[in-house]
Parts: C-alpha cells; sequence; structure tokens
C-alpha cells in the first residue's frame, strides 16, 4: 500500500463549494482506499491505495465529488515520497520565515509549470518566486491577500495549481509518515 495525498482546491472557502470532512473520508472509502484521514477542513485528505497512479486517482476523486456533491473541484494527487521531495527541494527556506505567507503550489503534472516560468522574468521584492521541479514556491512578506505575485501567480495559474502555506504542507508531511 502506498500512502497518498489528495488536495482539492477551492473546497470550504467562503459559502461555495462546502463538503464535510466526514463526507469527504467516505468517498475515499467508496473509492476503496484505505486508512483515510483529513487534516484541516479545507481539502487535504490523506490515504492509502494499493496503485499510486495518481491521475486516475485524481479522476476518480472529482467524479466523486460531482456526483455526492454537484459540483467540480480541481483535484491534484501525490504520493508521501513526492511531498517529501517538494519539501526538500524548497529553495526560499532562508528567506520565507513566516510559514503563514509562504506558499507552495502543487501541480498534478510537472508540465503545468512550464506556464509560471514568466513570472521569474519580473522582480517581485521584498516577495520571491521559486520553480521547482514538482511545485512553485512562493514567498509573500507582507502576506498572500496584499502580495501582486501571488495575485498574480493565481491568474497564470488558474486551476492547474492548488496552494498551500508551509504549515499545512510540514503538516501533511508529518501527518503522512505518522502510523495509525
Amino acid at each position: 500500500m502506498t500512502e497518498c495525498i489528495a488536495l482539492l482546491r477551492g473546497i470550504n472557502v467562503g459559502r461555495a463549494k462546502r463538503v464535510a470532512m466526514a463526507d469527504l473520508r467516505d468517498l475515499f472509502v467508496d473509492l476503496g482506499h484505505e486508512n483515510v484521514r483529513t487534516l484541516v477542513n479545507s481539502g487535504n485528505v490523506l490515504f492509502r491505495c494499493s496503485r499510486p497512479n495518481t491521475a486516475k486517482l485524481a479522476l476518480a476523486v472529482r467524479n466523486g465529488i460531482i456526483d455526492t456533491c454537484g459540483f467540480s473541484v480541481a483535484v491534484t494527487v501525490l504520493t508521501t515520497t513526492n511531498l517529501a521531495t517538494i519539501v526538500r527541494e524548497n529553495p526560499l527556506l532562508d528567506v520565507a520565515v513566516d510559514p503563514s505567507k509562504h506558499l507552495v503550489g502543487f501541480v498534478a503534472q510537472p508540465s503545468s509549470l512550464v506556464r509560471l516560468r514568466p513570472l521569474m522574468q519580473e522582480s517581485w521584492e521584498p516577495d520571491a518566486l521559486a520553480i521547482g521541479s514538482h511545485a512553485a514556491y512562493l514567498w509573500c512578506a507582507a502576506g498572500v491577500i496584499d502580495s501582486k505575485l501571488s495575485q498574480a501567480f493565481a491568474r497564470r495559474a488558474g486551476e492547474t495549481v492548488t496552494s498551500r502555506n508551509w504549515t499545512t504542507v510540514l503538516k501533511l508531511l508529518a501527518a503522512s509518515k505518522t502510523p495509525s
């Protein structure tokens, strides 16, 4: 069995696209996954599966949400190994001093990062942007909401990227390594 993490984009933000975490866990169990648990109320699901084809897993979860909730969400699935690599490769740890202002942009396909590369040609100081092999990293010095970088990043990324702050990323990594 492989430990995986599903990141659902944009659920339980405001009043739209509400999903109870118990219902989300039930959906994953119904899809045949084991040791299903959620982390915070924003669409982070840890689970074990026998065949970790992340694209097929993401599609099955997306279709399950459509069937049970009546709306569509973008889903990114990665393995614990993928997450550990993303954490290890983070090039912004020297400048990102507040984990709530430090974001990781997760993509289902690394090729989705190509469309973000033009942002690297602009100066975002005091913010910072780095694009790794499997994720994008943002440092928003004055906060995520007011950051011109985070706004430009969101426009350019569209539905292809879902972001989590560094605190959540580290919690996901720790939870994925904790036996249940």
